[in-house]
């Protein structure tokens, strides 16, 4: 029996649940939940803002604890290992994604959200989505890893950010303050854009070397040609052809920020510059662990508030309110 917090229809609070389990799959692992982060996806699912969601709905999908029980044929990981798992709990294992590494890719990927989440005091998963985590890793502030901090960290991989780059990250929340941290770590020149005044000075004390008022198109003309990268972690609409001006010939603008709006971009923009445009989700389980082993030796960390899971409802109202500063994690009672 596992005892969560199940949202039982579109915005509802949540409620506690008990969820009937019946067997551990071979493959699969039992986690005692000892913290799990939230973020706005965890909202976004609750409110079937995306159309897919499926009550009761147990969100919760940056988790953190010590592996209870094990299936009959796992091998990768073992019972009382500290172990992460993030938004898959499983993968197809058979299609090309999976057979060459991006998992993450896998079309029949399995969201640990629709499987019952990191809201509770247990999760299950197969094996092969379950991240050991290094030593020294922070347990309390390492589910915030395993959504934003991968989210951040992937595109540096799978595009070649190189240290030489001159990059820029657009929003200072909950991915932006751990982009701003990853590429100053990676060795980059890091230029924030922010909309408050307020961000900016924290925004160089998390890896920012420099700061653009995104609400101050002149100054954001006067950046013209100027990045070889530019990573937007917004959900709003912005003049992105202005944004597309700042990149140099070859930039890439790479969006992390689920936007709901189409984009608006104008052609020859892209064309005169042989500019790119792209977009990335959460990475593989190998990507997850490197990016776990960089955080340790950078000392990169979410900067998190703390509630403890029975007030998960307080939680996300404070979430919603858009205060939290910047990640916000659940801890067991």
């Amino acid at each position: 029996m596992i005892t969560a917090y199940a949202a039982k229809e579109p915005g509802g609070a949540l409620e506690q649940y008990q969820i009937e389990v019946g067997e551990l799959g071979a493959h699969d692992v039992e986690i005692d939940v000892e913290y799990c982060g939230i973020c706005h996806s965890d909202i976004s699912m609750i409110d079937n803002e995306w159309g897919f969601s499926q009550y009761p709905l147990v969100a919760g999908h940056e988790v953190v604890g010590r592996i209870s029980k094990v299936g009959s044929h796992v091998k990768s990981v073992s019972e009382g290992q500290l172990v992460g798992l993030g938004w898959h709990s499983d993968y197809c294992q058979t299609c090309y994604s999976c057979n060459s590494g991006d998992e993450n890719l896998c079309q029949q990927a399995t969201p640990t959200i629709l499987s019952h989440g990191g809201f509770a005091d247990k999760v299950r998963a197969n094996e092969k989505a379950v991240v050991a985590l290094p030593d020294g890793v922070d347990a309390q502030a390492a589910g915030p890893l395993f959504c934003g901090g991968i989210t951040v960290f992937n595109p540096l991989v799978q595009f070649d950010v190189k240290p030489t780059d001159k990059v820029a990250v657009i929003g200072i929340g909950g991915l932006g303050h751990l982009a701003l941290q990853f590429l100053n770590a990676w060795g980059c020149e890091v230029t924030a854009f922010t909309s408050s005044e307020s961000k900016s000075e924290e925004a160089k004390q998390l890896g920012a070397h420099h700061t653009l008022n995104s609400r101050d198109n002149s100054a954001i003309e006067a950046a013209a040609n100027s990045f070889d990268f530019i990573i937007s972690t917004v959900n709003v609409k912005l003049d992105w052809n202005l944004y597309l001006s700042t990149l140099k010939p070859k930039g890439r603008l790479h969006f992390v920020g689920a936007t709901l709006e189409p984009l608006d971009l104008g052609a020859f923009g892209l064309i005169g510059g042989q500019k790119q445009v792209s977009g990335s989700p959460v990475g593989s389980p190998s990507t997850i662990s490197q990016m776990l082993e960089f955080a340790v030796q950078h000392n990169i960390k979410p900067q998190i508030e703390t509630f403890k899971m029975s007030d998960i409802n307080a939680a996300l109202d404070h979430l919603k309110s858009g205060k939290a500063r910047y990640r916000i994690v659940l801890a067991k009672d």
